[in-house]
């Protein structure tokens, strides 16, 4: 008889092997937004949210409560996770950590660029997978903790003793404070840790929103009349045109880039000798990698748009812009953005465009490359066909995304009679190169997409020769670290390009360098800057 109970209890070999599984994975997993967000992070660490959940369970003796303690469990450690996985993909790619209240569209434009390069039904596919893994871990963790609390409930006194001592021992730890030689904290609170910057983050931006929103109510601009702003540049067509990625880092002149250096100095030397003058300098982006967004409203509104929430606080104020102020001079303005795909009204309504050319209206009916779904010569194309050709004077911003990451395949120049027939860009090779996550490959499919750019660019003024043209063109932000370097900073260049000598007078001032790209110690300014700066130039003195 004894012989049977003492079999009956003990368990098998499989129920204690999974049970060593639970312990390790209750303990383990909080500990993983620390070392996603650390890599000098150690797993030899006492978890805090692993005491806590063992305290409950031995206090809360009803299976439904115990439940409710294993679910809140996994649930702060799955988003917990799930942040530190975003906050790792966020710091990889724009510099900047993710912000749990304002990154969503972030993370909706991240999957186009996935969706661009890989097709829909993967990119989907990938979705799917990682919310079937964060639904999985979940479920698991669940159950991994309510087996570890069957079996502290199992030991008697000897499991309150040792949940107790670890409590005692993570408290005296962290009172004094004992970490690794990394730095890394042996009591650690990696989840709660992750949840409550997050909580505080999501704070500041509130406050920092609402001390933006005051200032958007202050515009130096307003008691100017409209008819006295921007009379310098009456009869020109004025064209921003925004070069993805186009960081300081493309004219560095160093390895891969030295290639865009000569491709700018090559069509400076033809254009020069056709009699355009250019004069460059650097504007520092608020923005870093990507979220092109806010570099545009920033250079257009006169405001620092570093955050999504301050761009949402923008659009819903009648903050004047560089194009509202054309507009109500007597411009007509158009925005030329090939990557939307969706009604955007603000672009009327607080931009003050007249026309919208989105990917629709651009009427392409070639092949994508990549995430790029109009190559730059086509858009170069098809805003001389609709709007530059037109008499009246036009105010224009472009958006040119061939150079948008991941900067492969990329398009070739094709010769600019051949643009408008049918398919002069469907005989190039669209196979993505394999660059990733070799630097020295993404550098130089990278240094080739800002050729391309800028050929399209260049070579348009050359081809249909806009004599009346005042261009701006400007980067919106450098590259991510793979190409930019760990100490990169947020500058790009930024370049005014025009026939009439009149227009550098009007900035003599500014002491920009002479040429097509900038030096490495010409002007910086902050990119808020440029819209005050630029209209005091070229409106009428009184």
């Amino acid at each position: 008889m004894g012989s049977e109970s003492l079999i009956a209890t003990t368990p098998s070999p499989r129920a204690m092997l999974l049970t060593v599984l639970a312990w390790v994975t209750v303990i383990a997993a909080p500990l993983l937004p620390g070392m996603l967000g650390c890599a000098s992070a150690s797993a030899a660490r006492l978890p805090v949210e692993t005491i806590l959940l063992l305290l409950l369970s031995l206090l809360l003796r009803h299976p439904t409560l115990r439940l409710v303690v294993a679910s809140a469990f996994a649930m702060i450690t799955v988003v917990a996770i799930a942040i530190a996985v975003l906050d790792r993909s966020f710091l990889a790619t724009i510099d900047r950590g993710f912000a749990l209240a304002e990154d969503w569209r972030a993370v909706a434009n991240a999957y186009r660029v996935v969706d661009g390069v890989v097709g829909p039904t993967l990119a989907a596919l990938a979705a799917t997978l990682a919310v079937a893994i964060a639904i999985a871990l979940m479920v698991v963790l669940v159950w991994c903790a309510q087996r570890c609390a069957r079996t502290l409930h199992d030991t008697g006194n000897h499991g309150r003793i040792a949940v107790t001592a670890a409590a005692v021992t993570w408290s005296a730890l962290a009172i004094a404070g004992v970490q690794y030689p990394t730095g890394t904290a042996v009591a650690a609170a990696d989840s709660l840790r992750s949840l409550s910057t997050t909580v505080e983050y999501a704070t500041q931006s509130a406050r920092e929103r609402d001390a933006f929103a005051a200032e958007l109510r202050v515009d130096p601009l307003v008691a100017q009349a409209s008819g006295q702003l921007l009379g310098s540049l009456r009869g020109k067509d004025v064209v921003i045109a925004f070069v993805e990625s186009f960081g300081e880092v493309a004219v560095s002149g160093t390895g891969p880039m030295s290639s865009i250096s000569r491709t700018i100095d090559e069509y400076a030397a033809r254009l020069s000798r056709d009699g355009y003058r250019a004069e460059s300098a650097f504007l520092s982006s608020p923005t870093f990698g990507g979220v092109s967004w806010l570099a545009h409203s920033t250079l257009q509104s006169g405001m620092w748009v570093d955050s999504q929430q301050k761009y949402d606080t923008l659009l819903e104020s009648d903050r004047l812009t560089i194009s509202r102020l054309f507009h109500d001079a007597g411009w007509r303005t158009v925005v030329v953005s090939p990557a939307v795909t969706e009604p955007w009204p603000e672009g009327a309504a607080f931009y003050g465009f007249d026309r919208l050319l989105d990917k629709s209206a651009l009427a392409y009916e070639g092949p994508a490359f990549g995430f790029a779904s109009v190559p730059d010569q086509f858009t170069w194309h098809r805003f001389a066909e609709e709007e530059l050709s037109r008499p009246a004077p036009i105010m224009a911003q472009l958006s040119l995304i061939s150079s948008h990451s991941p900067w492969t395949p990329n398009p070739q120049l094709v010769p600019w009679a051949h643009i408008g027939k049918p398919g002069p860009f469907s005989a190039q090779p669209r196979d993505s190169a394999d660059v990733w996550p070799d630097a020295q490959r993404v550098r130089a499919a990278y240094a080739e997409s800002i050729r391309y750019s800028l050929r399209s660019t260049l070579s348009f003024l050359e081809t249909y020769d806009p004599s009346n043209l005042v261009l701006v063109l400007v980067g919106d932000h450098q590259p991510s670290r793979i190409v930019s370097g760990e100490t990169a900073d947020t500058d790009v260049p930024i370049t005014i390009v025009s026939k009439d000598s009149a227009v550098f007078e009007h900035i003599e001032e500014w002491g920009w360098d002479a040429g097509f790209r900038p030096s490495s110690d010409a002007p910086v300014w902050r990119m808020d800057a440029f819209r005050d700066r630029f209209v005091a130039a070229f409106s009428d003195p009184e």
